[in-house]
């Protein structure tokens, strides 16, 4: 990847040269649905976890440790094994009531989705990011494990933006494997017809930063909404901004 400095944010100029796209992240970079799905996931296990009570309760970092970034059934596997339970996988539409793998993911979209209903409003600084870098002429796409991102793009008004959308969807009908792997933005580069190396990551989660630093791509630009600016740069990060809009 080409390096960046990592102590100041360098503008938008600087941080896309020799880049021909940006590869976004959805929540968390584009849109604060990362704390929509950080709630919805506490809902879903402080429910749970009554009917386990010899199990450790849900505390506000087994988001960022086991789930954040990950595509949402591998988030319950790895939650579950945190607590060492092992629960029966069910069917893919399993029954939200259910206490299986998939009946507990599904269970979380169905309060993800109630929570979303009544609009996204997307963060000022990354339509301000978008906007300045279609001006100059880069492709975009959104490459995101959540299999509601173009609900989500919709209803914050960004659909309009990105061509290419790389969901949770489109990964399972392609038997991609989720981030950490690079495998859904190295799909995304190719759909755009570029190499990844020409291709800009940016991503808030760990998981997401790491499949940036896995693949052969630009640069990774990390979004600190929580992570912690330290883990991000650790996990593969090229630069840390607070805010996209400390690009321009």
């Amino acid at each position: 990847m080409t390096e960046l400095p990592n102590s100041s944010a360098p503008g938008l100029a600087d941080s896309i040269s020799s880049a021909s796209a940006i590869l976004f992240d959805l929540d968390g970079v584009l849109t604060p649905t990362a704390i929509v799905h950080e709630r919805a996931w506490q809902e879903l296990f402080d429910g749970f976890l009554r009917e386990v009570p010899q199990a450790a309760a849900y505390r506000e970092s087994d988001y960022f440790d086991h789930i954040d970034g990950k595509p949402r059934f591998d988030g319950v596997r790895d939650f579950l094994a945190s607590r060492d339970i092992v629960l029966p996988e069910g069917p893919a539409d399993d029954d939200p009531a259910h206490n299986t793998v998939h009946g507990l993911g599904n269970r979380k979209n169905k309060v993800f989705n109630d929570m979303v209903a009544a609009g996204v409003e997307p963060y000022e600084g990354s339509v301000r990011l978008v906007e300045a870098a279609l001006a100059r002429g880069l492709k975009l796409a959104v490459v995101s494990s959540s299999r509601n991102a173009p609900a989500v793009l919709n209803s914050a008004g960004l659909a309009g933006y990105f061509p290419v959308v790389v969901d949770g969807v489109v990964a399972a009908a392609e038997g991609l494997p989720g981030k950490p792997s690079p495998a859904t933005y190295e799909y995304a580069a190719r759909l755009l017809g570029l190499p990844s190396e020409e291709c800009i990551v940016v991503e808030d989660a760990v998981s997401g930063v790491q499949a940036g630093d896995a693949g052969n791509f630009h640069s990774v630009i990390g979004v600190d909404r929580g992570a912690g600016r330290q883990t991000l740069l650790d996990s593969g990060a090229t630069l840390v901004v607070d805010d996209l809009a400390e690009l321009l």
